[in-house]
């Protein structure tokens, strides 16, 4: 009977079950699109991992013979065995032990850990000879144990799809609760001639079930075919960014039974909740409609009557009545403003910061910038080369270099003394002999580059082979910021000499140099303290107060090279005379790359080109955020058109009442228009409230100006998005009030029938 009784509803009551096949279509839709978008950012990430440590599973590092290859190669879960050939391990930096390494792949990824244990014993190692590719392993859901690392990605991306169920199941509910509200006298009778919860509820089960199971398989389809289009549009975006690779769909059936199932069970726990509440009423309060909406008694609207008169008290109780129901339009609505504003200026303030310590401040200091990897400078042979590079400005050589300055107390200048000296101003403390342990990095220079920055600064090109020249500044903290710092000198002016510690330096803060062995300690002669550096794309003088010093390559050789602490990298930077030409950068930077990439290992830089990039980026993160805030904005759309389409009936018997009383239609669009203004404008306050004070503490801890900031304020975008939801949040009102505007009085001030 209640099969028959469902299906006989539904055919004849098309209009009524639309909004529960349109909100089963919008969340089979979005959680298609999630979950198949999701699953094409997992394969990436496992392709990337690949790309970076290889698709390996487990590594053994031992010199193995052909035997123990083939002793490995028998067990049964091992795929495949490559020898990659010499495995480097670094103790000091003059010494390596190079040892064979296997890597080995797995058909069960599920034991890597038992497997590569059974293997090490079979061949009587250790067990520390056995690596594991922690990054890979673990995006297919496998810890191994020493693990440490935390694995953010997978329980990212399930947390989003829990929170879109949620959030779904608030909408659809919602679409549920009217459709079954608006029958509640209908089960009240039924239940009153011996229909039990039980079959009330299933009845209303089976019902939603029909109706969605369609528009299930429909949204899926085309969040599928959405995700598609979005997976290739992303593709193209990172294959013309700069290290880019190229993004492939996939979609294994698997992962489209699951999405089905997803969507379904959230579908049917949207219909459980108000099924449920529904078969729990007496047959006494169901044929009182005691689970409609009536309106609010003795509520009164003192604004909203002031404001708009009769209209406005009338919709600021109607609002009331229906406050519980539009809590998610509201919280939804506020997450979807909050987000897009913040989104909005976060990024305004981002490019502002961005543009005034990166690509403002290094515009006239590089333009092409190249990494030469584990090359020594002393050893590099293209110096020559690199500087006549055709439609260069100048052209700098230089390597960096770890040391440590033992600086004594009476060196220290009287503008850092007075302003607390070291203790007060870098916590740093003198040692025995009172004098202060300071980082001293080391830049070394190709020769005719060192001579140019002597000449900059005024020292005779003779003297400036034979000593160091140090950037004597250090930030002011207490007295300044890093968007406006301002420096003291560091030491003395008229110091001739400085002391040089190398070879033992740690990374290690706490290490002073005396803890460490085998130091070597060298006096230097100081050319010059000067508060001018040369144009490096470094910005020294802001980080742990190190006290930087320049030295020309042939001194590095001569006489400091025994110090060590050099880094394994060298660096080139390069100004163009027509620093706004893209392609001039392109040409040049192809011309060194060219000259270099047969014989070293290199990356590459192009300040154009990175500023491109870096704008393509953050208009990709303005996408894919803006289209977060978006769906946040259509989960509270959808439930302002369920709201209103759902409660048609009860809004036809108010409305009915208010015209049996003289409310004209004038009137009754004029109460539409300000719970429209009222259901979007609340949300709207308290979002644009939270911005502007959230905003404002930005402003302050990036120390910009709040002027500039607002001379570049997103109000246009802003304004536009705000426009939108009221515009749907109008439309949903208009459709719903023309129904009622169209009503016949008498129809709506009769009882309910049974279909």
């Amino acid at each position: 009977m209640w099969k028959n009784y469902a299906a006989d509803y539904i055919r004849h009551n098309r209009a009524g079950s639309g909004s529960v096949i349109a909100a089963s279509f919008i969340a089979a839709l979005f959680l298609s699109f999630l979950c198949s978008t999701f699953y094409h950012f997992w394969l990436d990430a496992v392709e990337g991992a690949k790309l970076e440590n290889g698709g390996w599973h487990g590594r053994i590092t031992a010199e193995l013979g052909e035997d123990e290859l083939e002793e490995i190669r028998s067990f049964p879960n091992v795929e495949k065995v490559a020898l990659t050939g010499a495995y480097e391990t670094v103790w000091e930096e003059q010494a390596s032990e190079k040892r064979e390494a296997v890597d080995i792949t797995f058909y069960n990824k599920r034991t890597v850990y038992k497997d590569m244990q059974d293997i090490v014993r079979t061949l009587g190692l250790s067990e520390e000879a056995a690596e594991y590719n922690y990054q890979l392993l673990s995006l297919y859901f496998v810890r191994i144990p020493g693990d440490t690392m935390p694995r953010l990605l997978m329980p990212a991306y399930l947390a989003i799809v829990v929170m879109v169920c949620i959030s779904l199941i608030l909408v659809i509910h919602n679409s549920f609760a009217v459709s079954m509200n608006n029958r509640i006298r209908q089960f009240g009778i039924f239940s009153g001639i011996g229909a039990t919860k039980r079959q009330i509820l299933t009845c209303l089960m089976e019902e939603a079930f029909v109706l969605s199971a369609v528009p299930i398989l429909f949204g899926i389809l085309l969040g599928v075919v959405l995700s598609f289009a979005t997976v290739r549009a992303m593709g193209t975006f990172a294959a013309n960014l700069a290290g880019g690779r190229k993004m492939d769909f996939a979609l294994h059936p698997v992962v489209l039974i699951l999405i089905f199932l997803l969507a379904l069970l959230t579908v049917l726990i949207s219909a459980w909740i108000p099924a449920q509440r529904l078969s729990r009423l007496t047959p006494l309060e169901a044929i009182r409609g005691a689970g409609g909406a009536e309106l609010m008694k003795k509520k009164h609207s003192p604004l909203l009557s002031a404001l708009f008169g009769m209209e406005g008290e009338l919709a600021g109780n109607a609002l009331k009545a229906q406050k519980k129901a539009l809590r998610t339009t509201s919280f939804s609505l506020t997450l979807a403003f909050l987000g897009f504003m913040l989104m909005q200026c976060f990024f305004t303030l981002s490019g502002i910061s961005t543009r005034h310590t990166y690509f403002e401040a290094y515009q006239d200091v590089w333009d092409i910038y190249i990494r030469v990897k584990d090359e020594k400078i002393e050893n590099f042979e293209q110096i020559d080369e690199v500087r006549a590079v055709e439609g260069a400005e100048s052209c700098i050589v230089y390597q960096k270099a770890k040391a440590v300055s033992m600086i004594p107390a009476k060196d220290i200048s009287q503008e850092l003394a007075a302003a607390g000296g070291m203790e007060e101003l870098a916590g740093i403390y003198p040692e025995e002999g009172n004098a202060y342990p300071i980082e001293a990095p080391l830049v070394i220079l190709d020769d005719q580059s060192f001579a140019e920055y002597c000449r900059e600064i005024g020292i005779e090109e003779e003297a400036g082979q034979e000593g160091v020249i140090v950037l004597n500044r250090i930030w002011n903290r207490a007295e300044s910021n890093f968007r406006y710092p301002e420096y003291l000198p560091y030491i003395q002016e008229d110091t001739q000499k400085i002391t040089l510690l190398g070879k033992g330096y740690s990374d290690d803060k706490t290490a002073m140099p005396k803890e460490v062995a085998g130091n070597v300690m060298i006096e230097v002669p100081v050319l010059a303290c000067t508060g001018k550096a040369p144009a490096l794309r470094e910005d020294y003088g802001k980080s742990d107060y190190p006290l930087v010093q320049f030295i020309s390559l042939g001194y590095w050789s001569k006489a400091l090279e025994r110090i060590g602490g050099a880094e394994k990298d060298l660096f080139i930077r390069v100004l163009a005379k027509d620093r706004e030409s893209s392609e001039v950068l392109d040409r040049m930077e192809d011309s060194l790359t060219g000259m270099m990439d047969k014989k070293y290992e290199i990356e590459s830089e192009n300040r154009i080109r990175e500023k491109r990039d870096n704008d393509t980026m953050i208009r990709g993160y303005e996408l894919i955020l803006g289209g977060v805030c978006a769906f946040f904005a259509s989960i509270g759309i959808a439930h302002v058109f369920s709201n209103t389409a759902g409660f048609i009936r009860q809004r036809k018997r108010e409305f009915a009442r208010y015209m049996s009383v003289g409310l004209t239609p004038e009137g009754m669009r004029k109460i539409f228009c300000i719970e429209a203004v009222i259901v979007m404008g609340r949300p709207l306050a308290a979002a644009l409230f939270l911005t502007i004070a959230m905003t404002a503490g930005m402003i302050r801890a990036s120390y910009l100006d709040p002027a500039e900031f607002m001379r570049e304020a997103p109000i246009l975008p802003i304004l536009a998005f705000v426009l939108a939801v009221l515009g749907f949040v109008a439309l949903a009102y208009l459709l719903g009030g023309r129904k009622i505007l169209r009503m016949d009085l008498a129809e709506a001030l009769r009882d309910d029938t049974m279909l």
